[in-house]
């Protein structure tokens, strides 16, 4: 397995990382991922892609550096999914050594991510993999439900 960082403009955002990425945030279509990764990219938004020994994009991950209080500088996860035929195989694992490494060379203290309620798998891998439930995370909507009528 390879793991590489896409940077903005690479062909691979759409045709390599985007399918497998869409199988954990369905709601993006090519035109808004791309409007998210310009406007995050400034923000430090970047993505690393798993590529199987076959050439296939096997894994996603979106990640940040970012400095705030609570933890100072830290490497946070938008993104971490396997390809559905291929979890459990080991591709989650190198991704989640392979933010370790960015983390740890920009002197980070810490690897986080936040991950949905509904995802108990993900959860289990998560604490295999030696994360903590440390918080809550609270969301507020800002925009008004659409019309169910």
């Amino acid at each position: 397995m390879k793991i590489i960082d896409l940077e903005p403009g690479d062909p691979r955002l759409e045709s390599d990382l985007l399918p497998v990425l869409s199988e954990l945030r369905p709601h993006l279509t090519p035109e808004l991922f791309r409007e998210v990764y310009d406007a995050g990219h400034p923000q430090g938004l970047r993505f690393s892609a798993a590529y199987a020994d076959d050439g296939r994009c096997v894994g996603a991950a979106g990640w940040r550096i970012i400095n705030n209080t609570s933890s100072l500088r830290k490497l946070y996860v938008d993104d971490l999914v396997t390809a559905a035929d291929t979890r459990s195989t080991g591709v989650g694992h190198a991704l989640v050594d392979h933010l370790d490494a960015h983390a740890r060379a920009a002197g980070c203290h810490e690897l986080n991510l936040d991950s949905g309620t509904h995802r108990t798998g993900a959860h289990r891998f998560y604490l295999r993999e030696r994360f903590d439930i440390v918080a809550f995370h609270f969301t507020r909507p800002l925009t008004a439900p659409e019309d169910a009528s």
